[in-house]
């Protein structure tokens, strides 16, 4: 391979990447997206396999790269199209354990460096859990270098055989990072109007935001909203998303009387959170989750399962609970809210917990710098 350089300078080619996603992940794709307009502002030819509709959603296209149309699937089809897309890439980079496995076939006999980003980890038991380390131990032993968004993730990676694996530095992409006071000509009054418009006047509001699946511990959220019903004025709970639980927490909701609202998939979220009064995670895992980050940035106490990736990305900035008991959950939220002086404190120490955290800039010198790393040429003997 000749020498390459983002900066192709003397003549040399510049660096050309391939980026692989699956389609399936909001945080992995954005990231992508983030680390593509990086890239090429550094004068690397960048090329996204993806889903048409990950194209849509994401623009990668928007911020210089190329985009090539992969399905979310190993088929051979989707395999060969993969494989003729990175027939040029002195890098191929998957994110995600699906599409870093439709990597590891197309690069079969080829000695192009891979590198996987392990952003989450899967959820899954039974059978369907023993397929996914099957594939996990597949992928990690044919990277040429894992990183892992989390500690526990690149642990997970060494324990399935990887024989380089690294701490990624991960930044919250998009505009809400550092955009976090919108609606500057009036926004009491946008936040009491949305308060208004949630059922929440002269009430707390308190946020959950995520899927609506088992995952997320949200049967445990209605547990501890029970006990909620007994202070005055009684919380109100509201979670944005959607998933295959919603009937039956629905129904819980409407049966026992709950202070839960289901609001579905949102598109504002940030809005949402300069209404809240508390921010609730409650999943049984979690990477370096989006929503908390979110949180922080927006100065909202956060009370959050301690989980994954959670504790080291928070830090002393939020009240950590165990996953799974709703006395503990219910009684952190019980304190918050009866301690405006503790609330306080927390906001300071999300606006410093936050202000550490990296950003766009440093993951893609970081990414750039492994890059480097694995494409530069042999030193002559």
């Amino acid at each position: 391979m000749s020498p390459v350089s983002s900066n192709a300078p003397h003549g040399q080619s510049p660096l050309r990447t391939v980026q692989v996603v699956g389609g399936g992940n909001a945080s992995s794709s954005a990231h992508v997206r983030s680390l593509a307009a990086g890239l090429v502002a550094r004068g690397v030819r960048v090329t996204v396999c993806a889903p048409e509709e990950a194209d849509r959603a994401y623009d990668f296209t928007g911020v210089g790269a190329d985009h090539v149309h992969v399905p979310r699937s190993s088929d051979p089809a989707s395999v060969a199209a993969l494989r003729a897309a990175c027939s040029q890439a002195h890098l191929v980079h998957a994110h995600g354990l699906h599409a870093s496995f439709r990597a590891v076939l197309a690069l079969r006999g080829r000695r192009t460096p891979l590198v996987v980003t392990w952003h989450n980890r899967a959820l899954e038991q039974g059978a369907r859990a023993h397929f996914l380390r099957l594939l996990e131990r597949r992928v990690v032993k044919a990277a040429t270098v894992v990183l892992g968004t989390t500690s526990d993730l690149v642990d997970r990676a060494r324990r399935a055989g990887a024989r380089d694996a690294r701490l990624a530095a991960t930044a919250l992409p998009g505009p809400s990072r550092g955009d976090t006071c919108p609606g500057h000509d009036d926004p009491e009054g946008r936040r009491a109007k949305l308060r208004a418009e949630l059922g929440a006047t002269g009430r707390p509001l308190l946020l959950a935001v995520g899927s609506l699946d088992r995952h997320r511990g949200y049967e445990y959220l209605l547990d501890a909203a029970g006990s909620w019903r007994r202070l005055d004025p009684v919380p109100l709970i509201v979670v944005a998303g959607e998933g295959p639980l919603r009937a039956t927490l629905q129904r819980r909701i409407e049966d026992e009387e709950l202070p839960v609202r289901l609001l579905g998939v949102r598109d504002d979220v940030h809005r949402l959170l300069t209404a809240a009064d508390l921010a609730l995670v409650t999943s049984s895992w979690e990477p370096r989750s989006v929503f908390a980050q979110e949180a922080l940035l927006a100065r909202v106490p956060l009370v959050a399962t301690a989980v994954g990736g959670v504790p080291d990305l928070v830090g002393d900035a939020a009240e950590l609970v165990p996953y799974g008991d709703p006395p503990a959950l219910a009684g952190a939220v019980v304190r918050l809210l009866a301690d405006p002086g503790r609330r306080e404190l927390l906001r300071a120490r999300g606006a410093a917990q936050a202000a550490g955290w990296p950003t766009e800039d440093e993951t893609v010198a970081q990414v750039l710098s492994v890059y480097d790393e694995l494409t530069e040429p042999a030193s002559p003997l």
